[in-house]
């Protein structure tokens, strides 16, 4: 089983009287959500189930990226704990939401993401996951629910820029 994260594209700042919940993807942060798909669709195979913050910059990474690698739209739900999550809860949303997907693709929210991806990892630490960048593991589970802290094996982080 393959579990990845995607932490969402670079957005627009903040400005006065807006909620960070409604804050948008900048066209750049567009153009590395499909670029980033892409990269990710000739290298892995494809997620079978993308669980996404509903927040909408991760909104919004998460429908380009589930265009790009041509996913159908049921496969894509939002789960209200994803935004701005800490490590136990996203967890916790992939002991219950992961089903059955051999490959499974959450989109979410530093500092969350990256300490989430930390904390899987039984080989190396994870500093930080720029945006629109993922970080993929294998790992052996006889299904989600029986997922723990350190049973990410041969871990990768790319990101936009890197070779």
């Amino acid at each position: 089983m393959r579990l990845s994260l995607l932490r969402h594209a670079k957005t627009e700042p903040g400005r006065a009287g807006q909620d960070d919940w409604d804050r948008q993807l900048e066209p750049q942060g567009k153009r590395d959500a499909l670029q980033m798909a892409q990269r990710f669709k000739e290298t892995y195979p494809l997620p079978e189930l993308i669980i996404t913050s509903p927040a909408v910059r991760a909104r919004a990474t998460a429908e380009l990226f589930a265009k790009q690698l041509g996913i159908a739209g049921n496969a894509l739900v939002s789960d209200e704990r994803l935004y701005l999550a800490s490590p136990k809860v996203m967890l916790q949303v992939v002991q219950q939401m992961g089903r059955n997907a051999a490959h499974l693709l959450i989109v979410g929210h530093n500092p969350g993401i990256t300490e989430f991806g930390d904390k899987l990892s039984c080989e190396r630490s994870l500093d930080n996951m720029p945006t629109c960048s993922w970080y993929t593991l294998e790992v052996d589970l006889p299904d989600w629910g029986a997922l723990e802290w350190g049973y990410g094996m041969n871990a990768e982080l790319v990101y936009p820029g890197c070779s």
